[in-house]
């Protein structure tokens, strides 16, 4: 296990409200050694004293369930030091030490090339191992020269390509439940199911986060990596086992089964929207292009849907629905798989059967099963809901990413042909939406989403 973590990046939203809660997290279960050293760095000219006074009150804020002692532990624990993280000799400062060490870019993609080349001139310590955070790169092209640099540096099972949404047990318990249930695997195809949504709608708006999130947009930020990612998981044949190789083969499968869209299906398929001002629950939302740091003249997407299609044998014929938008009226994140109908009903029945919807929700933990029976009258149909609640997982996501990186488990992680076939898959969407082919829409913050064409 290696000992040494250095965050670039430290004073983030990435540090203060996931990874410092994850250290705390694993301290508290155990999993970190007294000895374990944690160096945080930014450009902020920040002393030691203030850095640990700052990170004491984020986890305060952000991981009031450890207990105080754990809290108070990392935050006096951790060293600061100010540096570039695009510097060369500020990155070899940093890196220099008895054994090897991890390196984490919670840094924007458009930094990472800079920090890599700068890593390679940094002559990390053998065995160490370095964490890029999702969009891994920018486009297609991107994304190519950065595995490049990277294979320059390490080998690529030191190359953690992260995505906390494959550590959620919720998004593993997609696959756990499909493949460790004989009444599920059977009909887990085309022939039953007829469509697939994998949803990430919030209420959050921006909240804060424009210098990040306004050159990104909802199609990279969130259905790029994480959404494509859980398609994966509900897709992919079963693997021969959860290892690295074998996991990631089946992934990649998916994504290289996905039809590739043209100009017509992009428009026919695709759908474009940012919020206007409107009231989320008790809050007043400004427009987004009125939130500070953004800039409307980029036409950044709070809204992206994506229907996709895979050519293969199990999925010819089902609809693949990736969706995610910000202010929305209602939370829902789940993947919901809807049933074909029966093919014939008895006669006598006073209405058809709604068809069966297995949901899985990611945010909060659920399991639902949407049945029909028999109502009040002998021939009435009812619906009928079967529930369950997943026990809480022991470690938050962010904690058990950690760990798999601390330990070297690649399991979870992104291989580099894995991440260029994501960017290939939406490069297309890409494509056409930056010539507007494809309408950007708006839709008032606290609805739900901008209207369907014809409908509402």
């Amino acid at each position: 296990m290696i000992g040494r973590l250095i965050i670039l990046g430290a004073t983030g939203d990435l540090n203060t409200r996931y990874l410092l809660p994850a250290l705390a997290a694993l301290r508290a279960a155990g999993h970190l050694a007294d000895r374990f050293e944690l160096t945080c760095a930014d450009r902020q000219d920040w002393t030691g004293e203030e850095f640990r006074r700052w990170a004491s009150a984020q986890l305060d804020q952000h991981a009031p369930a450890e207990p105080g002692e754990i809290r108070k532990a990392i935050a006096v624990s951790a060293r600061y030091r100010q540096a570039d993280a695009t510097d060369a000799a500020d990155i070899a400062s940093l890196v220099a030490g008895d054994g090897p060490v991890a390196v984490y870019l919670a840094l924007p993609p458009a930094i990472f090339p800079g920090t890599v080349a700068a890593l390679d001139s940094a002559n990390l310590p053998p065995g160490s191992r370095i964490v890029l955070e999702k969009p891994f790169g920018e486009d297609l092209d991107s994304a190519v020269e950065l595995n490049r640099l990277l294979t320059r540096v390490v080998p690529e099972p030191a190359v953690f390509r992260v995505d906390h949404f494959l550590a959620m047990t919720t998004v593993q318990n997609v696959l756990g439940s499909r493949l460790a249930n004989r009444v599920l695997e059977p009909i887990w195809n085309s022939a039953h199911i007829s469509e697939v949504e994998i949803v990430w709608d919030e209420t959050l708006a921006l909240e804060g986060r424009a210098g990040y999130y306004d050159g990104v947009g909802a199609l990279k930020d969130m259905v790029q990596n994480h959404l494509l990612q859980v398609l994966c998981l509900v897709a992919m044949e079963p693997p021969l086992s959860l290892g690295e190789r074998d996991l990631r083969d089946r992934k990649i499968d998916v994504l290289r089964s996905v039809r590739p869209l043209t100009d017509d299906d992009v428009v026919r398929r695709t759908r474009r929207a940012r919020y206007l001002a409107g009231r989320v629950g008790e809050r007043d939302v400004p427009a987004y292009a009125e939130e500070d740091g953004v800039d409307p003249r980029r036409r950044t997407e709070t809204f992206a849907e994506v229907e996709l299609e895979l050519e293969s044998w199990r999925w010819s014929g089902t609809t693949f629905r990736l969706r995610s938008g910000k202010a929305l009226g209602h939370d829902r994140k789940e993947v919901a798989v809807r049933f074909r109908p029966v093919p014939h009903l008895p006669f006598g029945f006073n209405e058809e059967a709604a068809p069966n919807v297995l949901r899985f929700g990611l945010e909060p933990e659920s399991m639902t099963l949407a049945l029909t029976g028999i109502g009040a009258g002998a021939h009435d149909l009812t619906p009928l809901t079967l529930a369950a609640q997943p026990p809480p997982p022991d470690l938050p996501a962010y904690g058990r990413l950690l760990l798999d990186v601390l330990h070297g488990n690649a399991a979870l992680s992104i291989r580099g042909d894995e991440a260029e076939e994501a960017w290939r898959v939406l490069a297309p969407v890409m494509s056409a939406w930056s010539r507007d082919l494809v309408p950007l829409v708006e839709y008032p913050a606290g609805s739900d989403g901008p209207a369907l064409v014809g409908g509402s």
